[in-house]
């Protein structure tokens, strides 16, 4: 056994399904990374928020990997806008977990900025250094989204003091890199590009038409597949409004479907995910409701089959710190148009694994549609291209090792930085006075 490694991750649980509202790439990365790592012989225990009454407090998960549920807040589900508060009693609780441990951690892997604030008290208490990956950005967000964003505005301050405090940052792209040092002054020695990654053993090419036949597609239409979370900056309207245009504006000789998974529920529920109704009311007034095909929530087991059924994969969000799903369509040798926004740019090479787009440009997405469903040579080009690029670059496997390089650097070469510790609530309370003020 090398280390026992605690992974934060206070909204986003590895034991959930993913594709509702707030479960999405990081519960996968999370969960990928802990068990990859558990190869390479970490021992782990993931924190996260306990929001489920019939769940114990520690889930003996996998080989190595214990998922610990912390006390912090109503054992309900809250949205992730609104847990901040509840993050000083979420320290407290990790703190006094670990003494009663007996003080076995070595270093702390903090997911999200709510994570990193916790991991920060951990060090100032307990000694311990520790790593970040956000996710996403603060200021990045609130850029894209405006005032759709609705993470308090203390956020900010918080992200600028763990980025100052943590012992290393990870940047899941080279645009994410670049936001850390341009928006907040982060030290360019104290980055390290670790991307996420894709499971070779749950994401392959299957036959496309033993795909559609398993799960009861027709197997004469262009299918455009959408997979991922219900919420309006994942860009779905643009998709849906991008089929509009290729019916309008292009002579194709096929029919075209649009496949989209996700939801709070195995069935598209437009009560339980208010995005599929928006989105249902958006195809009903572009005139294409028997092109479009909502499927609910599907567990990652099934996954592989649906992106092997599809000619082409389709993520366009407004922005996107990485993004998963392109990652697991190319696995299964499926070409991918995606916005030319953060991690996508990075995955994606246009014109050799698929093409890139401008985010909210539903021409433009139709246009390469277009040219996909013109050329079936091309598709079976980027398809190559694209597995071969995934393998090469991005298996789990891979990160875990550069991910374990990188601890191996804190935990060895940087020593603890120490100095007066600042309470919490403290934080907490000096921000909201400033937000009010």
């Amino acid at each position: 056994m090398k280390w026992k490694l605690a992974l934060i991750s206070e909204h986003a649980s590895p034991l959930v399904t993913v594709g509702g509202i707030d479960a999405g790439g990081q519960n996968i990365a999370v969960a990928e990374l802990a068990q990859h790592l558990a190869q390479l012989n970490y021992e782990i225990d993931i924190f996260t928020r306990w929001d489920d009454k019939n769940q114990p407090e520690i889930v003996e998960w996998q080989p190595g990997i214990r998922v610990v549920h912390v006390k912090a807040g109503p054992v309900q589900i809250v949205p992730k806008e609104e847990i901040l508060c509840y993050m000083a009693e979420f320290a407290d609780n990790v703190i006094r977990f670990s003494q009663r441990e007996n003080h076995p951690y070595r270093l702390v892997h903090a997911h999200f900025f709510m994570s990193a604030l916790v991991a920060a008290e951990v060090k100032k208490e307990l000694k311990i250094p520790f790593v970040i990956t956000f996710h996403a950005l603060g200021k990045v967000r609130r850029l894209s989204q405006g005032d759709c964003d609705k993470f308090p505005a203390e956020r900010f301050c918080i992200e600028e003091r763990v980025i100052n405090e943590a012992d290393q940052l990870v940047a899941l792209c080279p645009q994410d890199r670049d936001d850390l040092i341009n928006l907040y002054g982060a030290d360019p020695e104290k980055i390290t590009v670790i991307p996420n990654g894709f499971n070779p053993e749950e994401f392959y090419l299957v036959d496309k038409a033993l795909a559609r036949t398993m799960l009861g597609l027709n197997s004469n239409e262009f299918l455009i597949l959408q997979l991922g979370r219900m919420v309006p900056r994942k860009g779905v309207d643009n998709v849906v409004q991008a089929v509009s245009c290729l019916k309008k504006r292009h002579d194709v000789d096929v029919k075209v479907r649009l496949l989209i998974v996700g939801g709070e529920s195995d069935l598209p529920d437009p009560a339980a995910t208010p995005e599929i109704a928006r989105l249902q009311q958006l195809a009903q007034l572009e005139g294409i409701v028997d092109q479009v095909t909502f499927v609910g929530r599907r567990g990652r087991d099934v996954l592989r089959y649906y992106y092997s059924a599809a000619d082409v994969f389709v993520a366009t969000p407004w922005y996107e710190p990485f993004g998963i799903t392109p990652l697991e369509a190319m696995a299964c040798g499926v070409p991918v148009i995606g916005s030319n926004v953060g991690g996508i740019k990075y995955t994606v090479i246009d014109g050799q694994t698929g093409f890139l787009v401008p985010p909210k440009d539903p021409e433009a997405l139709a246009d390469k549609l277009n040219i996909l469903i013109q050329h079936p040579r091309l598709r079976n080009t980027l398809k190559a291209k694209a597995i071969r690029r995934v393998y090469k670059e991005f298996t789990w496997l891979n990160v875990a090792q550069m991910t374990a390089t990188m601890y191996e650097k804190v935990g060895i070469q940087i020593p603890v930085q120490l100095g007066v510790r600042r309470s919490l609530t403290g934080v907490l309370s000096a921000a909201q006075l400033s937000r009010s003020a």
